[in-house]
């Protein structure tokens, strides 16, 4: 039985009882659950949002991504430059055969000419004493048979020596008076054993063959004009340079 009296006074609100009737929310927003403005106006006090497309605004997806051209996604280092946009060491400038520095990080300055050259002078004269010294006994160097038989002598006898002392310690007699040796090039290691027998090889068997000394002139023109490890023609072939002990 209900308890309604239509008689009693109309409830505030247009004659119904009001179960959703909520204070006002501080700040002047709209009450929990209340309808929003079916015309789109912000409710007053409330901050409108942002117009076009999220995608339109820097930053606004993917963080710093999208942002300022040019700028680092991993931010800004205190000291100015994100260290991501250095180049790594070795590189710019200064780096990878430049003047007075090594060709790869951490290696030594590559060797100046005049000490490469008086390292070559100083094993060639040793080379041709010690023919000389074999090949007298048994020939005469005023006969056409005697100066050929140690020429052949010195040749081999350089293959050997070049090849065995490249392989120890990428040092010749010479490189190590003048203070200089042969390295790899891809890590600044002494030779390998393919590499010191290569290097040996091209540098002696042309002249052998076909060209004499006119082939140590062209392969020593090669490295001067060589850009930026100096290499010749027998460094090319054994990926070799030349690196300065000191």
């Amino acid at each position: 039985m209900s308890s309604y009296n239509p008689s009693g006074p109309e409830p505030e609100g247009g004659g119904q009882p009001s179960f959703d009737k909520q204070p006002p929310q501080p700040g002047g927003g709209t009450p929990e659950g209340a309808p929003s403005d079916p015309s789109g106006t912000p409710p007053p006090g409330s901050t409108p949002p942002p117009s076009g497309s999220p995608y339109d605004r820097p930053g606004a997806y993917g963080g710093d991504y999208g942002g300022t051209p040019g700028g680092s996604p991993y931010g800004q280092s205190p000291y100015g430059q994100s260290p991501y946009d250095k180049p790594p060491p070795g590189y710019g400038p200064t780096g990878y055969g430049a003047p007075g520095t090594g060709p790869v990080p951490g290696m030594p300055p590559l060797g100046s000419w005049p000490n490469r050259i008086l390292a070559r002078l100083i094993d060639y004269v040793l080379v041709q004493a010690v023919a000389l010294l074999v090949v007298l006994p048994f020939a005469s160097l005023s006969d056409r048979s005697g100066s050929a038989g140690a020429f052949w002598l010195a040749c081999a006898l350089w293959l050997i020596y070049d090849g065995v002392m490249l392989s120890r310690d990428g040092q010749t007699l010479g490189k190590k008076a003048m203070k200089i040796r042969a390295a790899m090039l891809i890590d600044g290691n002494v030779p390998t054993q393919s590499a010191a027998w290569t290097r040996s090889a091209v540098f002696i068997l042309p002249a052998v063959i076909c060209c004499a000394a006119l082939w140590w002139v062209i392969d020593g023109l090669f490295g001067v004009f060589d850009k930026p490890y100096r290499q010749c023609v027998h460094d090319k072939a054994a990926k070799t340079v030349v690196v300065t002990t000191t």
